[in-house]
């Protein structure tokens, strides 16, 4: 009876993460008010483009399709990124089933800063 329900909710988890997919959306965001003080406030944050286009597939540096390809450092190392470019270069032609993140959808410089968040966050 406890495998055929452990099995049953695994399956169901499984599928609602897979049926769910990874989204280029996320809920919005509150702007952030650009202050005199400090004039380069109004770029997001690497943490916060993080949340917006890669969480729902990453959630804690994880891999909802693929947990050998996380975010983690040392999943990185060992499939040879440790650089923010090799990170990129993979936004723009993903392995596996990651989606495609052009730079129509995110620009070259929130590229590199979710890039070196990861770096950063998931060592």
């Amino acid at each position: 009876m406890f495998r055929t329900t452990t099995g049953a909710c695994c399956a169901t988890a499984l599928a609602v993460c897979l049926l769910g997919g990874c989204s280029k959306e996320a809920p919005p965001t509150a702007p952030v008010q650009q202050t005199a003080s400090n004039p380069q406030r109004n770029t997001q944050s690497g943490e916060a483009l993080f949340r917006q286009f890669c969480h729902n597939c990453h959630p804690d540096g994880g891999n909802v399709s693929d947990p050998k390809r996380s975010l983690h450092g040392s999943a990185l190392r060992k499939n040879h990124i440790t650089t923010p470019e090799d990170i990129v270069r993979i936004m723009r032609n993903p392995r596996s089933r990651m989606i495609r993140f052009d730079v129509d959808t995110i620009s070259d410089k929130d590229a590199r800063t979710i890039a070196e968040y990861v770096l950063t966050t998931f060592r």
